[in-house]
């Protein structure tokens, strides 16, 4: 599958596995060049190119496209970092089969060039990124010259997307037979430009060795289980989703009428009586009912026909909120614990996991994950590991998306327009899942489902987007998403 994601580590293996099974590193090597050329010629006219080439294996590739380009009648100024006579191995061989001149690597390389292609370093660069290739690097990000990168930008780690210091600004990245998280983490993701994946011959025969367990976030994941109405249908069949209405009342109705509109059958606000008349005056198509404390709640929650319950929009941060999520969490219900529901476990995070014993899908911000979880490390390492932590399905927001399981799938997400940085849409989010819960789709396709739904709304909104338009897109985003089964 073409949405798989492969770790730098991966990715040597797959190298490895391809050479043991009969494909040289030299043909590698020479598809990746030729991969590379397809992308720049597709996008820029025949120009003045500075191919800036590393000691490793990314600068054997900038040899190769050096080459061809050259052959092609482009103007072409190789710069490599290091010496010739360092190079080593498919590297060594390329650069022999460059006749043109070898420039010493420095800010003279990308003077009077229209276009620069990034070979310096790959994506399991270890070290930060300093002195004249630092100078480089500034100087090409202040000039803004185009770029296209190699692999990764040169700095951008391909596991976690952090960068090494400093690393170009892209406008294309071109990598092979799989992308890696580092190209859709932040920051990463912000200097990878249009990503291109090239195959490079690299045999199937790998994925006997090479078990992935994270994917770019698309409904090839999911859309197996996504539940789509059919004719035999009916409101019940489509499950009774619970949203808890706490005393900020437009977030719950915003998460509530997300999970309708996204399919929930039934839907049901229980609030406090004295807010039963404010949330019964808003949607009408909401069941509003109300509760005087926790036990009252469980009594509510006895009913079968209610299968999942999403606490957190607009609750409040109180004791008296983290009553109502342990009430959840023994009920056999789907429980989606978002916002003021995990602050408000701020200094007891571990009471919170121990009350997690069934379905359970956590949707926390970076604020909110920090207030729970002590864990270091890149983004996609954080969710899992809370995940395996909480034996939940956790869903750490933001324009890098991380889904994880406790089993340690991890899906990221790649769809999210920066307009979704708004008060709100965070409600819509949960509401999007409880809605593909109630009508039981498992918590973590649900979880990757409801992510790639709400970008993909907030993308077919465009410009000035508030979180209320989020709901009003989503009948047409899963039209759309039937259009591309």
């Amino acid at each position: 599958m073409a949405n798989e994601l492969l770790t730098v580590e991966q990715m040597y293996s797959a190298d490895r596995l391809a050479i043991e099974n009969g494909v040289s590193g030299l043909s590698l090597m020479e598809a990746a060049g030729m991969g590379i050329e397809r992308v720049v010629r597709k996008n820029y006219a025949p120009c003045r190119v500075a191919v800036l080439c590393g000691p490793g294996n990314n600068g054997g590739d900038g040899f190769v496209v050096a080459r061809l380009l050259q052959n092609r009648g482009w103007s072409v100024k190789l710069s490599l970092l290091g010496s010739r006579e360092s190079l080593k191995g498919d590297a060594e061989v390329n650069a022999q089969k460059w006749r043109g001149r070898i420039h010493p690597f420095g800010l003279s390389s990308i003077e009077k060039v229209d276009l620069v292609i990034d070979a310096v370093f790959g994506a399991g660069l270890a070290r930060p990124v300093e002195g004249q290739v630092a100078e480089v690097f500034n100087a090409l990000n202040q000039q803004a010259i185009p770029v296209v990168a190699v692999d990764v930008p040169s700095g951008v780690n391909g596991n976690t997307g952090e960068i090494a210091g400093i690393a170009p600004y892209a406008a294309q990245t071109v990598t092979f037979f799989r992308a890696k998280p580092g190209h859709y983490l932040l920051p990463g993701k912000i200097h990878v430009g249009d990503l291109t994946v090239c195959d490079i011959g690299t045999p199937e025969q790998v994925w006997t060795h090479i078990k992935p367990r994270a994917a770019l976030n698309n409904p090839r994941l999911w859309d197996h289980c996504f539940p789509h109405v059919t004719k035999a249908s009916h409101k019940y069949s489509r499950g009774h989703a619970v949203v808890y209405g706490g005393p900020m009342t437009g977030a719950a109705r915003m998460a509530a009428l997300a999970a309708r509109r996204t399919g929930a059958g039934l839907l049901s606000i229980l609030c406090h009586q004295d807010l039963v008349d404010l949330y019964a005056t808003a949607e009408p198509g909401n069941i509003v009912t109300g509760f005087s404390n926790a036990t009252d709640l469980a009594i509510h929650m006895e009913d079968k026909r209610k299968n999942v319950i999403l606490i957190g929009p607009g609750a409040g941060v109180s004791e008296e909120t983290r009553s109502y999520v342990q009430t959840a969490l023994r009920g056999k219900q789907v429980a989606v614990l978002d916002a003021d529901a995990l602050s408000s476990f701020e200094s007891l995070p571990d009471e919170l996991f121990s009350n997690i014993e069934g379905r359970c899908l956590l949707t926390p911000h970076e604020g909110e994950f920090s207030r729970l979880f002590d864990i270091d490390g890149g983004k996609v390492d954080r969710a899992r590991e809370a995940a395996k932590i909480s034996k939940a399905v956790v869903l750490l927001k933001g324009n890098d998306t991380v889904i994880a399981a406790s089993d340690g799938r991890v899906a990221i997400n790649g769809n999210a327009p920066p307009s979704l940085a708004t008060g709100g849409s965070g409600d819509v989010l949960a509401g999007i899942a409880a809605g593909l819960l109630a009508q039981g789709m498992p918590v973590f396709e649900a979880a990757c489902a409801a992510a790639w739904l709400h970008g993909k709304a907030a993308e077919l909104t465009g410009c000035g987007l508030i979180a209320e338009d989020l709901a009003e897109r989503l009948p047409a985003t899963i039209k759309l998403l039937k259009e591309i089964r």
